[in-house]
């Protein structure tokens, strides 16, 4: 019996990783330059996905930090490490942790048979951080550059105040490391990357990650569907449709589209695409309830407007400024996205809504 095409909810490798073949060819030579690079797209449009293909694709070590996982700057220091001995043999890193000014305790989790690495606490985090990104100019080499991937990187102005002034000093002597900095907040990462006054001005190249034109993830959803129905073009293109191009939304509308195709649960072919909606929108009712209760007034205006418009609207008496300025939040809070213009990230809150608003 064969396997079903699409996946979706983590990192998505061959042979479910689709088209991005211009990005990937761009991030591909700024990593095989002295450059960093700094990639910018809203959440679950596959930037992680797409860098440790093009990472994956050099050979060369990497290192892969999620900041939101950091609470502190001794958080960071600490992941920083681990991250490095994952990586190398510890035989190679010993050498290189002697010369640390605070040693870190380095434990084996019997459970896990992962590496723990800990700081003692109240120990100063600038001189942490200082060491613990040094020890990735240490273990990298000419031929062997290292690649160091921080994803969520504008998480990192929660951490401490003039953090960014720090990373910056100590990453700018480094010539050994090639830095990537991925992020979802694309206002924050801007003003990291693009304000004149920031310390990380013009740090790197700067990619904008779009979603996949319709025309090729078309062809791919297409081809995964034609193995068990005879109607593959037209489900592939309701479901684009439907999921507004968002590529996680499209593998796991396609995911249970396919399902329902393969195990033969419906009658007639054409109602897959309905009846894939209808039974993730039911998965999700008690959420998307809940969501809705907490959101104001206002958020719930500009929900209605871009569900049944498509577009922002001042009507109701309330001044642009007021909706935009409150779209920005949402924005930031990841309930809206911006492409052209603003829309509901998630397609099956949007069509749960418009459900319930009709």
């Amino acid at each position: 019996m064969a396997n079903n095409p699409f996946k979706y909810g983590t990192i998505v490798q061959e042979p479910y990783f689709t088209d991005r073949k211009e990005e990937l060819a761009t991030i591909k030579e700024s990593l095989n330059s002295a450059n960093h690079l700094i990639l910018i797209s809203p959440r679950r449009f596959g930037k992680t996905s797409l860098i440790l293909k093009a990472v994956h694709a050099t050979k060369r070590p990497y290192i892969f930090i999620n900041v939101q996982r950091a609470v502190s700057t001794a958080d960071l220091a600490e992941l920083i490490v681990k991250e490095t001995l994952k990586r190398y043999p510890l035989e190679r890193i010993k050498s290189f942790l002697k010369h640390f000014r605070i040693i870190p305790t380095i434990s084996i989790n019997p459970i896990t048979n992962g590496i723990d690495v800990t700081f003692n606490p109240g120990v100063d985090s600038n001189i942490l951080l200082e060491d613990a990104l040094g020890l990735l100019e240490m273990v990298s080499t000419k031929k062997e550059r290292l690649i160091a991937v921080f994803d969520e990187f504008q998480e990192i102005l929660t951490l401490e105040k003039g953090i960014d002034k720090k990373l910056r000093a100590i990453m700018q002597e480094q010539s050994l490391v090639n830095y990537v900095f991925l992020g979802s907040q694309e206002s924050m990462m801007t003003s990291i990357f693009e304000k004149v006054k920031s310390p990380f001005y013009h740090f790197g190249q700067l990619m904008h990650l779009k979603k996949i034109p319709f025309e090729d993830f078309h062809q791919y959803v297409q081809e995964g569907l034609s193995a068990v129905t005879t109607e593959s073009n037209d489900l592939a293109k309701r479901i684009l449709n439907i999921t507004g191009c968002h590529p996680d939304y499209i593998q796991q509308l396609a995911a249970s589209v396919w399902d329902l195709l393969n195990y033969k649960k419906l009658d007639r072919e054409a109602d897959a695409v309905d009846t894939a909606m209808t039974q993730l929108i039911a998965v999700h009712d008690l959420d998307f309830e809940r969501l809705w209760t907490g959101f104001t007034k206002n958020e719930r205006r500009i929900l209605r407007d871009l569900a049944t418009l498509g577009k922002l609207s001042s009507k109701d008496g309330y001044a642009t400024s007021t909706t935009y300025s409150t779209a920005s939040r949402m924005l930031k809070a990841g309930y809206l996205i911006k492409t052209e213009t603003y829309e509901i990230e998630d397609p099956f809150f949007k069509n749960w809504l418009l459900t319930r608003l009709s």
